[in-house]
């Protein structure tokens, strides 16, 4: 946090007072007032910095179902923060590096590769050019503190969507767990490829629109 001007000069006023001054009355008061100004400086900074997000601990599982069958895997978060105040989220958000999207229920190599390219492909994320996806929080409601109904927007292959979802804050001490299902219409983002929407025929082919993901971001309250 950068300090403003008036404290600034408030601040070279009274360290050339102090320097200047040989009582210690002076001495004792010009010190405790310079550090209340950086005791609520960093107050401030703190609170700025919200609930710092760990990622390797943080899970954003990806699911998406057709006629046949279902597909699932993960999407590593590559930044994410929480802003968590008086006990309640009042905002936050977080960033997927879609090159790291995995397929988990293909347990064969050769056809586990096969379907992780082809969600990178234009088919589905177009990766090469949309490497992140993001989300961030526009409205956080709650009666308790602890079930949320949260809307923000969501950012798939450079387009935002709203969304609205549920979720769920679990706080032991110092560590904060967030969780979420978000529910989205993947042809919103351009991803159309085997959507009953779009094509015809598609029998036991077709892909249904909706993907969930479910997130959690586990935090350490600052």
């Amino acid at each position: 946090m950068l300090i403003n001007e008036s404290i600034r000069e408030v601040f070279k006023t009274s360290l050339l007072h102090l320097l200047q001054t040989k009582s210690t009355m002076k001495l004792i008061t010009i010190i405790s007032f310079i550090s209340l100004i950086f005791s609520s400086v960093l107050i401030d900074s703190k609170k700025e910095l919200g609930a710092v997000v760990n990622k390797s601990e943080s899970t954003v599982t990806w699911n998406a179902k057709k006629v046949s069958g279902e597909h699932y895997g993960k999407v590593q978060i590559s930044d994410a923060m929480l802003d968590y105040q008086n006990g309640k989220i009042k905002g936050g958000s977080f960033e997927l590096d879609m090159t790291t999207i995995t397929v988990e229920d293909i347990t064969d190599a050769n056809s586990n590769a096969r379907l992780t390219n082809h969600l990178k492909s234009d088919d589905f994320f177009s990766v090469e050019k949309f490497n992140k996806s993001s989300f961030k929080i526009t409205e956080a409601k709650t009666s308790n503190g602890q079930d949320y109904q949260i809307t923000g927007d969501l950012k798939i292959k450079g387009i935002s969507n709203p969304v609205t979802f549920p979720a769920k804050l679990d706080v032991q001490g110092d560590q904060i767990i967030a969780t979420a299902s978000i529910v989205f219409d993947r042809t919103k983002f351009d991803i159309k490829y085997r959507s009953g929407n779009y094509f015809e025929n598609l029998a036991d082919k077709l892909i249904y629109d909706d993907v969930s993901l479910e997130v959690k971001l586990v935090a350490l309250n600052q």
